[in-house]
């Protein structure tokens, strides 16, 4: 497994005039800019319309994978685990690769493409090249509304810390779907990114909210917003869009195989890590999540602080 977990998270960038570039500047390639100002009746009407929404990606990530597209038409040395890395660099990208693979997921597949690894190597190269040769900038979708890109950035940022401790524990107790289980942490908010994706103004509001009352618990906030919770939301769109079993079940508050439950509880605790220390380290309820993870990964709580410090370096 080759996880490049010290890939450092490059904002999205605010748009800049220049003319022909076509990842950030992507109106002429998608038009038809769709947001939701109001919120829609029910979880049922929250998954329908995201399921089949489009998924843009950060500017870099499309930068990126035009780049690999180029060297492999050049020299073909383009390899999955290469391309894997670029992906799972962007939770939308991931979120979309995933989704799409689970879409096309052909009758006589025995197995589902639990990472974005075998998604990759089950698409192959170059279909993969083709079918993701456009991609739309998330920079472009956002540049009218200000204070947007700085609050998708922010979920942005915490999915990366998030995924960078899971895997960090997956890989100190050598657990064989490591890879799953930094996806899963990865992609734990990814119903709030297609939030700011698709209803900014919402996104917007809520944030509002629980900066003016930082005691407001999210749950409530969202409810009052949205009509739903960002949680069950994130289930709810995983369920329809097929996921793997594995990585639904990672990211799930409900029941949980026994044999899963220590992966689940590594992303659970690295989701939480990265909430609480968001800010810096100095969060009342840091001292329990480290506690925590001590005792997962049978380390004391020094070397617990000081791990989990060293990952955000």
């Amino acid at each position: 497994m080759q996880i490049n977990i010290e890939r450092p998270f490059k904002p999205a960038a605010k748009l800049a005039d220049t003319p022909g570039d076509r990842h950030f500047h992507s109106s002429q390639l998608f038009p038809a800019i769709v947001m939701l100002s109001n919120a829609l009746p029910d979880l049922a009407a929250w998954t329908a319309y995201l399921r089949d929404a489009p998924i843009p990606v950060l500017g870099d990530t499309a930068a990126e994978i035009a780049a690999l597209a180029a060297a492999e038409a050049a020299d073909g040395q383009v390899d999955a685990r290469t391309l894997a890395e670029a992906i799972t660099g962007d939770p939308l990208m991931t979120i979309k690769v995933l989704a799409d693979s689970a879409r096309r997921r052909s009758p006589g597949q025995v197995t589902d493409a639990e990472s974005v690894t075998a998604a990759v190597m089950l698409m192959g190269l170059k279909r993969f090249f083709v079918n993701y040769a456009e991609l739309e900038g998330i920079e472009q979708r956002l540049a009218a509304i200000p204070g947007a890109l700085e609050g998708m950035n922010r979920v942005v940022m915490r999915s990366h810390r998030a995924s960078r401790f899971a895997l960090s524990f997956a890989v100190h107790r050598m657990e064989a779907d490591a890879a799953v289980i930094h996806e899963a942490a990865l992609l734990h908010d990814i119903a709030e990114l297609l939030l700011w994706c698709h209803a900014p103004t919402l996104a917007l509001e809520i944030r509002i909210l629980q900066m003016a009352d930082p005691k407001l618990r999210s749950a409530a906030v969202q409810k009052v917003v949205l009509n739903v919770r960002l949680d069950q939301l994130e289930q709810s769109l995983m369920q329809a869009w097929q996921l793997p079993e594995l990585l639904v079940e990672l990211t799930s508050e409900g029941p949980c195989n026994p044999l899963h439950a220590p992966q689940r509880r590594m992303v659970k605790l690295a989701v939480r890590l990265a909430r609480h220390s968001a800010d810096g380290w100095t969060d009342a309820a840091l001292p329990d999540d480290i506690h925590e993870v001590s005792q997962l990964l049978g380390l004391s709580h020094g070397a617990t602080q000081r791990l989990v410090r060293n990952i955000d370096l």
